[in-house]
């Protein structure tokens, strides 16, 4: 009898130690999805966010940042644009830990925001990277509506949108001024997408070997959806 209750409380301890280990992984990370499975918990997320049922709040506590405290096993990686209203964290309703974000006007990636994705793919183990573009994004509509070359920094950003803009003047040729903007914005992100491997030799073997997967999408200000864009 003695070792049958032995034998039960001993299944209790692996069972409440497996739970426990299952809830760390998750609150820190998740080490070892691959790229389509990635894409999938940020579509599950963002259709939570969408339906405001979002539930990673619970996992952003004094725990959760404990169990962060010495590494981190984000799952994606999220180039997007540095826009107050675009979020990836809550438009994806992700934990702390979950997603390594770059935000950067325009979304758009130079050798500072190359290293940063490297070094999350390289050292981080993360498989998906997403060039996340947005609906009426400012940096996209000046570089549409620009008259002459912009001085300065703010120069830096309308130059590295430009070949965005002027394939959407000629796809959008004629239609209205917001649906160039839109089509630009859906350029740039296809765009950014494409050259994170042309431009990255550590991108371009990793894509190669089946280890990454690139994609770009377009978060929707007005209904709070996320668009895979092909």
């Amino acid at each position: 009898m003695k070792s049958r209750n032995l034998a039960g409380k001993l299944a209790i301890a692996v069972a409440t130690l497996a739970a426990s280990v299952g809830l760390a992984f998750a609150s820190a990370g998740t080490a070892g999805v691959g790229a389509d499975e990635a894409l999938q918990k940020l579509i599950d997320g963002n259709k939570r966010f969408v339906e405001a049922k979002m539930n990673s709040t619970s996992m952003c506590d004094a725990t959760a940042r404990g169990k962060l405290a010495k590494s981190q096993h984000p799952f994606a990686i999220i180039l997007s644009c540095s826009d107050s209203r675009v979020p990836p964290e809550l438009i994806f309703d992700q934990a702390l830990g979950e997603i390594f974000v770059i935000r950067v006007a325009g979304n758009v990636a130079d050798p500072v925001v190359l290293g940063s994705i490297e070094y999350a793919a390289e050292h981080l183990g993360s498989h998906l990277i997403m060039v996340l573009g947005h609906e009426r994004c400012g940096a996209v509509t000046a570089t549409v509506n620009a008259k002459g070359k912009p001085e300065g920094n703010l120069g830096a950003i309308v130059k590295a949108i430009e070949p965005a803009a002027k394939e959407a003047k000629k796809i959008a040729k004629g239609k209205p001024a917001e649906e160039v903007v839109e089509c630009a914005v859906d350029v740039n992100a296809k765009l950014v997408a494409a050259s994170l491997t042309r431009r990255s030799k550590l991108l371009a073997e990793e894509l190669k070997s089946g280890k990454i997967k690139v994609v770009a999408a377009k978060y929707d200000l007005d209904d709070g959806t996320v668009s895979l864009l092909k």
